[in-house]
């Protein structure tokens, strides 16, 4: 019998989304106009940055920002292993070596200490994620940066909204990169914005961004050749009404993160979520558990399998980079020695990704939570599982 399935993520569509796409799709201009001037103008006011520049995903975005900061063949980039992988994998579409350093275990983001250990004569920037909406340590993480000559690059694809030392995520890199595919709060189906302050990087960005119709009969386009990686109008309308409604669907994600709190005080040992040193607020991008040492990753398995047999959508919140096989069998094949990233490692088999959206309601957490400590009772024999 078919189970009724609760999503891992749906994206709230209203009368403002059907509103504006319909404005586009009764105009003449589907591709580079002013729908798309309008999206870049109030994100980048939102987040509190000079220039936002459109682009096809956040893979293209950070592509393109690499380009534009001359990083390429030769070059190294050190970033972490857990992260949203498309963003990190740019480094290696550019030609650059991704190096993969550990985490902060609590955060799940790019730990400085450990990443200053990994910077050799090669090393030209430093990609930091926040990591589920938790905000990276930007202060000692700008501060390596600045003692080696690198460039900071902030990925903020898991984190809109959160804020460190009274600032909101996106302001802390040289240039910062979001992606607004599902899960974000923010979701265009496909689509992502390159952030910056600086003035003379944007005009690459924009160049390398796409050829433009404006760029036609100009004989200096192809000097370096620009991506076909803009966002259509259509994206565009879609981003803007998302983005006037962003604060409200935070606040009410804050709500079913609040019920899941109350939840999960029936779980034996739960501790309350980590939030780190000068952090001031996070907004999760998914509710993630992490499960107790006696949980291995084939015990997880079983365990999304047994919670899509009760209904319940979940995944395994990250599948490690070093882990994937195109690195595994790479120059380095650190994904074949298991310890090196020790604290990735022990993330990347444990953390298990439960549902998190506004069609959320408090029944329905409860029955998640009741059917996840069912689940982790049958398949760990009553192992204590931890926020």
């Amino acid at each position: 019998m078919e189970v009724d399935l609760i999503s891992l993520f749906e994206p709230e569509c209203g009368a403002r989304e059907i509103e504006l796409v319909s404005a586009v799709l009764e105009s003449a201009r589907w591709g580079d106009g002013p729908m798309l001037e309008s999206f870049e103008r109030a994100f980048a006011g939102w987040v509190g940055r000079k220039h936002a520049v459109a682009v096809g995903s956040g893979t293209l975005g950070t592509w393109i920002a690499l380009r534009a900061l001359g990083i390429g063949p030769g070059d190294e980039v050190i970033c972490t292993s857990h992260t949203w992988h498309q963003v990190a994998q740019a480094i290696t579409l550019c030609g650059a070596t991704p190096v993969f350093a550990d985490i902060n275990y609590w955060t799940g983001s790019l730990s400085p200490e450990k990443a200053a250990l990994k910077i050799t004569p090669q090393t030209r920037a430093l990609l930091a994620g926040n990591t589920n909406g938790h905000p990276a340590a930007w202060e000692p993480l700008r501060a390596l940066a600045v003692a080696h000559g690198l460039v900071l690059i902030e990925d903020s694809t898991e984190a809109l909204g959160s804020r460190y030392q009274g600032r909101q995520v996106g302001t802390f890199g040289d240039v910062s990169v979001f992606d607004f595919s599902a899960p974000c709060a923010l979701c265009t189906g496909e689509g992502g914005m390159v952030v910056t302050d600086d003035d003379m990087l944007v005009h690459e960005l924009r160049y390398l961004r796409q050829r433009r119709l404006a760029d036609r009969s100009s004989v200096s386009v192809g000097s370096r050749v620009p991506l076909q990686a803009g966002m259509s109008e259509l994206t565009a309308a879609l981003g803007l009404a998302q983005l006037a409604g962003l604060d409200d669907r935070l606040d009410a994600r804050k709500q079913v993160v609040a019920w899941y709190h109350d939840q999960m005080q029936s779980f034996e040992g739960v501790k309350p979520p980590y939030i780190g040193e000068h952090v001031d607020e996070v907004h999760w991008m998914l509710y993630v558990v992490h499960l107790g040492k006696r949980f291995s990753g084939s015990a997880r398995a079983q365990m999304i399998d047994d919670l899509r047999s009760c209904g319940v959508e979940t995944a395994a919140y990250s599948h490690p980079l070093h882990q994937q096989f195109y690195y595994m069998n790479a120059a380095d094949a650190i994904g074949r020695r298991r310890g090196v990233l020790i604290d990735t490692d022990r993330i990347g088999d444990r953390a298990l990704a439960l549902p998190l959206h506004t069609q959320l309601d408090e029944e329905q957490v409860q029955y998640i939570v009741k059917t996840l400590k069912d689940t982790a009772t049958n398949v760990g024999a009553g192992a204590a599982i931890y926020l």
